[in-house]
């Protein structure tokens, strides 16, 4: 008996055939390393200015006093209002994802690199903003399509591994800084623009790699065999049932007004208040520890390990387990620990080094562990491609607000103490923990409501009532 006839008898029978092959260690590999490359270019932009703030950039372009945060917040403006149209555009039935994001990420390349060639301020805020509408279309998008191909037990394990490819960012950003520093003076440029210029070629490099692998959705998949693609779909239905694919005829308010996708949003946007704050300031903090430029690149390094660690296995027993505000609840607990500890050092002015460094170990532990599971958490109580689009784009474009927040509050003449920048960072952080209660509330209570309503008339899931998960 072929494999088709297998998943039709299965169909019969009530029970989903086995796979005819490991089909999803194939979409692992063709779709989370390229996708997740797009997270990690938007954490590489964020923290490539922050090293490139080390090696002289404010001095190289004469900035203003505020010219550094301007820089920063100037890219979120066009960054948010993009996000959902872009998500939007990418869901048409005409539009592949590869081409999509293929071009944004070429052309996207290609301005990063001008801000290593621009030798004013005002040319270098011209090339943040342009990036800003180019890197919408980039996570969010990616957030969608990886959405799509997996199921809500698949997805919390997928979601950190396309997380943890942020986590890279910084990461490799401190790397390449530590190295490019030192080509300082070659073809008579500073070393900062060559940061500039080599990682907007490695975007350029990974645009091409985007146009020959990313698939399309998973009902148009070339990458799967007949009968794989034909397991895939029917796992994906038993999953969530018969989803509606088209943006037409959508009813966008109930939509837009979920507060399954509002309450998500809020979530990431305190705990990316802590992630936009780790990689803004990081290594000018690191340096005001007393080292010095080359080494805070070095030892920002282990700070992003350990986030992706967190992240990984948060992924992985979430998996297991099926629970997601727990995993939530303790990631907030660990940047709530990291935040006490930079007040505590901003009102004493007297706290060593090492217990500085510590904190930084636990805000970036907890805060990307709750962005992975907050996006699968989302994507996992909802239903149809229209809403999913929305949700991702929200989540990632308004819950990037946060670095509104954050490139304001650290002011430069309370440095190194910070005291409105920590305090800041530390009620977001619990607002967080209360908004993480309030949806666990929500969420039982529309399980209870629906248990009740089961047990009295009957009923099964369908794409309006079905058992959220939390």
């Amino acid at each position: 008996m072929n494999a088709e006839a297998l998943t039709k008898l299965a169909s019969d029978q009530g029970e989903l055939a086995p796979p005819p092959s490991n089909y999803v260690l194939k979409l692992d590999l063709r779709l989370i390393p390229l996708l997740g490359c797009t997270y990690t270019i938007l954490f590489l932009d964020r923290t490539n200015i922050a090293n490139a703030r080390i090696e002289g950039l404010e001095k190289g372009l004469n900035m203003p006093s505020n010219g550094f945060n301007t820089c920063l917040w100037i890219f979120f403006i066009p960054f948010v209002l993009v996000e959902i149209p872009s998500n939007m555009i990418m869901g048409m039935p005409r539009v592949k994802p590869n081409l999509f994001l293929g071009i944004s990420m070429l052309i996207l390349g290609i301005i990063s690199m001008c801000q290593g060639l621009t030798h004013s301020y005002g040319g270098l805020l011209a090339c943040r903003f342009l990036m800003g509408i180019l890197e919408a279309t980039l996570p969010a998008g990616a957030a969608l399509l990886l959405s799509e191909y997996y199921t809500r037990r698949e997805q919390p394990l997928r979601f950190a591994m396309f997380f943890t490819f942020g986590v890279l960012g910084p990461l490799v950003s401190g790397l390449l800084a530590y190295g490019i520093r030192r080509m300082n003076g070659i073809q008579g440029k500073e070393g900062w623009r060559w940061i500039f210029i080599i990682e907007g070629l490695g975007t350029i490099a990974i645009s091409f790699l985007v146009f020959l692998f990313v698939p399309n959705f998973p009902e148009k998949t070339e990458i799967l065999t007949a009968a794989e693609k034909e397991h895939l779909l029917e796992k994906l239905r038993r999953d969530r049932g018969d989803q509606k694919l088209s943006l037409k005829d959508v009813e966008w308010i109930p939509i837009l007004a979920d507060y399954k996708i509002w309450l998500p949003t809020a979530m990431f946007f305190c705990c990316d208040m802590t992630a936009a704050s780790i990689t803004s300031f990081t290594p000018t903090i690191l340096t005001e520890l007393g080292w010095k430029a080359e080494r805070a690149q070095v030892m920002s390094i282990p700070i992003w390990v350990t986030g992706f660690v967190f992240e990984l296995g948060a992924g992985y027993l979430s998996s297991r387990t099926g629970l997601r505000f727990p995993f939530v609840l303790f990631g907030i607990m660990m940047a709530t620990i990291g935040w006490i500890i930079q007040i505590v050092y901003s009102e004493s002015k007297a706290l060593s080094a090492g217990t500085r460094y510590f904190s930084l170990f636990a805000m970036s532990a907890g805060t990307f562990l709750q962005m992975a599971m907050t996006v699968s958490w989302m994507t996992n109580n909802l239903r149809g491609r229209a809403s999913v689009a929305v949700g991702t784009a929200m989540i990632l474009g308004l819950g990037n607000c946060a670095n509104f927040v954050a490139s304001n509050v650290f002011i430069k003449g309370e440095a190194p103490y910070y005291a409105t920048g920590f305090r800041t960072g530390l009620g977001i952080t619990v607002a967080g923990a209360v908004f993480c209660l309030v949806h666990v509330a929500l969420l039982w209570w529309h399980n209870q409501k629906l248990s009740r309503k089961r047990a009295e008339i009957g009923g099964e899931n369908d794409q309006r009532e079905y058992r959220y998960q939390y």
